[in-house]
């Protein structure tokens, strides 16, 4: 098993959670991180929401400019991520966890079935936080499959005693 992780702090703690479980030390990759927004960065989402600008329905959607200095746009964002997954499925283990943030669930999962990273600009995954998304590759035809997207059964058990 190998276990991926962003290197920030909730995720972190996440993966080394998930690694106490499943007997694996965390290899932490900065490309797995969220969106970068800059200047936005620490600042309530009221300061945000007061500045952005969405994407076109229709048009230029990745290179767009959300209003917000420093911001990374939806194709930086979406190399970085898919370079990390490219990296990853290079590995020839059979069994991988990558534990990351909601937004960039959207591009792991767009990374893993191959969509060209111009169709993400319209592709959204979303999962609840704390959950589990479940890939897997048939041994025959290689198809890759979305198991499971934000399943979160696990987090309706009772911890055990102590």
């Amino acid at each position: 098993m190998e276990l991926f992780s962003s290197d920030l702090l909730r995720t972190r703690q996440t993966a080394d959670e998930v690694g106490r479980l499943f007997g694996g030390q965390p290899l932490l990759d900065r490309r797995l991180r969220e969106k970068s927004y800059g200047e936005a960065g620490g600042r309530p989402q009221a300061w945000l929401d007061q500045r952005f600008v969405p994407p076109p329905a229709v048009g230029e959607r990745m290179e767009h400019d959300e209003g917000v200095a420093g911001s990374e746009t939806r194709a930086a964002w979406a190399r970085r991520v898919y370079a990390a997954m490219d990296e990853i499925l290079r590995s020839p283990c059979a069994h991988q966890i990558i534990v990351t943030h909601g937004g960039s669930l959207t591009l792991v999962v767009a990374s893993w079935i191959r969509m060209p990273i111009d169709s993400a600009g319209y592709a959204s995954f979303r999962a609840p936080a704390g959950s589990i998304t479940t890939l897997h590759e048939d041994d025959f035809f290689h198809n890759r499959q979305l198991v499971s997207l934000g399943d979160t059964r696990h987090l309706d058990r009772e911890p055990p005693r102590a």
